[in-house]
């Protein structure tokens, strides 16, 4: 009787354990979620802008300005090239009659341009040439008629007024632009001014030519002349000592227009150009040589 009590009770103590195990739940692992992954931004590049080849056509008395503008230029906009072609102010308008590639003309004086566009006076463009764009010219600069000596000054010359009194007396040579030569075409005008001959100074030996004003400029400053006529700014930029400078009543103002041809295929750029020129960077470059900024 005793063992089946004992039985009994393993049995049941045996059946309660399996119970309270039974009643354990068991949950399975849990795995943390996977990181949402990290999106990386793309660069964004912007399409590199066309590069351009910008043809400026300009007096040679703007080399020295236009040159350091053009490099200034081209440092901030390195996808524009700007070619300069510098010479006479005939010249050029006759290479772009002739058909030269062109995106921008600055002459330095109104005739030449007048030559180009078909708004001006016909008495001035006899042949009915049309390549200035509508809209696009302007006057961008002035300068003056300076009369430049060498070094030293040999002749002693101190003046228009002594100029023309030593001119007439045979004392003096001259050197000046040819007639084609806005320069030179100043030059005639003050000649005119003092009632003296070029034709007859040029007989004399009293005059010397150059076809553009940089060359009149050479003469002085090698002292093959006693002065030359030429700009305020050429003797600047050579070291010229200056005597005297023309007056209004002697040859008219000295006035420099530009403008875009119709030829450009550069146009947005050309105005772009155009546009720096007349900044404050522009007018700092002209007027420390002795350009007066007028746009």
């Amino acid at each position: 009787m005793k063992r089946r009590i004992a039985l009994f009770t393993v049995v049941c103590m045996t059946i309660c354990l399996l119970a309270g195990c039974g009643g354990a739940k068991t949950e399975a692992p849990t795995t943390a979620p996977a990181p949402a992954p990290v999106e990386t931004a793309v660069p964004t590049t912007e399409a590199p802008a066309e590069p351009v080849e910008l043809i400026v056509f300009a007096a040679a008395s703007m080399t020295e300005t236009l040159t350091k503008l053009g490099e200034q230029y081209m440092a901030d906009h390195p996808e524009v090239s700007i070619v300069f072609n510098f010479d006479s102010s005939g010249t050029l308008k006759t290479q772009i009659q002739e058909g030269a590639d062109c995106d921008v003309f600055i002459s330095a004086g109104q005739k030449q341009m007048n030559q180009l566009d078909i708004t001006a006076n016909p008495e001035v463009n006899t042949e009915g040439l049309d390549f200035v764009l509508e809209g696009t010219r302007f006057n961008i600069l002035e300068n003056k008629v300076a009369l430049a000596v060498p070094e030293g000054n040999p002749a002693g010359i101190e003046s228009y007024d002594d100029l023309a009194a030593k001119l007439g007396d045979g004392k003096a040579v001259l050197a000046m632009g040819n007639s084609d030569v806005p320069v030179g075409q100043y030059t005639q005008k003050i000649l005119a001014y003092y009632e003296l001959s070029e034709e007859d100074l040029a007989a004399a030996g009293s005059v010397t030519y150059g076809s553009n004003v940089k060359e009149v400029t050479t003469q002085v400053s090698e002292a093959t002349v006693d002065c030359g006529i030429i700009y305020q700014t050429d003797a600047f930029s050579a070291g010229l000592t200056v005597v005297d400078t023309a007056i209004a009543e002697m040859c008219g103002q000295v006035i420099y227009p530009a403008a875009i041809l119709k030829t450009s295929q550069n146009v947005e750029a050309a105005q772009a150009f155009l546009d720096y020129l007349v900044s404050d960077a522009g007018d700092t470059v002209f007027e420390a040589v002795g350009f007066t900024p007028v746009a």
